[in-house]
């Protein structure tokens, strides 16, 4: 397996392609960004930002990467590698977007999981400057960017692969930077996930699903699998790193939070979709 440069970058103040020239990203107007020290590139303009410092605080990365390291979640990123690398014909690159990439779990993972023949271009892209520094610490080879599903600095039809795991999907930008007969690989929680720290930190426990229903415009919808399986939680802090890379955080009232703090030992569901969809 060969990780190889992503070069279809596009410059987020007027959609132009970027070229590399040494230590930065320059297009044919003249906008230049410059690559941090650490290897990646930030392509979120000021304008676009809705606070100072958007996306997951650098104790929230922390977190999640203590948490998806210790193996909790690999039966999810295995589904995923598998469903990404389905199709991918040997000799040919596959470029692949993690839409909402985090520290660069998932990315890593499918990494490790292609075989000899395939070469790999890979992007991650989330709007957390210190989800995209963590991710460049960990492995330099893939391209790491900061920038936003809702803009994304990438150039149309050039992905065959978009991952959006728990995040936020933009399917118009989807739509635009993936080419006709590409994937869309989605992961949602089912109603029951993480059941257990929800009926811990909430008076009343809804089932809700976000499943998608149907298949969002420009795609069509190619394959589900539910992802089910028990995990068991040692430790006070295994259980903050699950609350706090979660939106549970923020919506926990403090008492809630609380009780979770208290806990030594959880055991949980994990109740999720994968979702394809192709460009039509």
């Amino acid at each position: 397996m060969t990780i190889t440069a992503f070069n279809a970058l596009a410059c987020p103040l007027d959609g132009a392609a970027l070229q590399r020239e040494s230590g930065s990203w320059r297009c044919a107007n003249s906008h230049n960004f410059d690559v941090a020290r650490q290897g990646y590139v930030h392509l979120l303009p000021v304008q676009k930002k809705r606070s100072l410092d958007p996306g997951d605080s650098k104790v929230m990365v922390a977190a999640r990467q203590r948490f998806l390291e210790a193996g909790y979640y690999q039966p999810i990123a295995e589904a995923v590698s598998r469903a990404t690398l389905d199709g991918a014909r040997a000799g040919t690159a596959l470029n692949c977007l993690d839409a909402g990439c985090g520290e660069g779990y998932y990315l890593r993972q499918l990494d490790r999981a292609a075989g000899d023949e395939r070469t790999l271009a890979l992007l991650g892209v989330d709007i957390s400057k210190w989800a995209v520094l963590a991710a460049a610490r960990q492995d330099s080879r893939p391209s790491w960017v900061v920038g936003s599903n809702a803009n994304l600095p990438v150039l149309p039809a050039s992905l065959d692969r978009v991952l959006c795991l728990f995040g936020f999907p933009v399917y118009p930008e989807f739509a635009r930077v993936l080419r006709p007969g590409g994937r869309l690989l989605q992961v949602d929680a089912g109603q029951d996930h993480l059941r257990e720290l929800r009926q811990v930190i909430y008076p009343e426990v809804r089932t809700e699903s976000k499943k998608i229903s149907q298949a969002p415009e420009g795609f069509r919808r190619a394959g589900t699998e539910d992802i089910r399986f028990s995990l068991h939680l040692d430790g006070a802090e295994s259980i903050a790193d699950l609350l706090a890379m979660t939106p549970h955080l923020y919506r926990a009232s403090p008492e809630g939070r609380a009780r979770a703090a208290i806990l030594e030992t959880l055991s949980l569901t994990v109740d999720v979709c994968l979702t394809t969809f192709e460009r039509i």
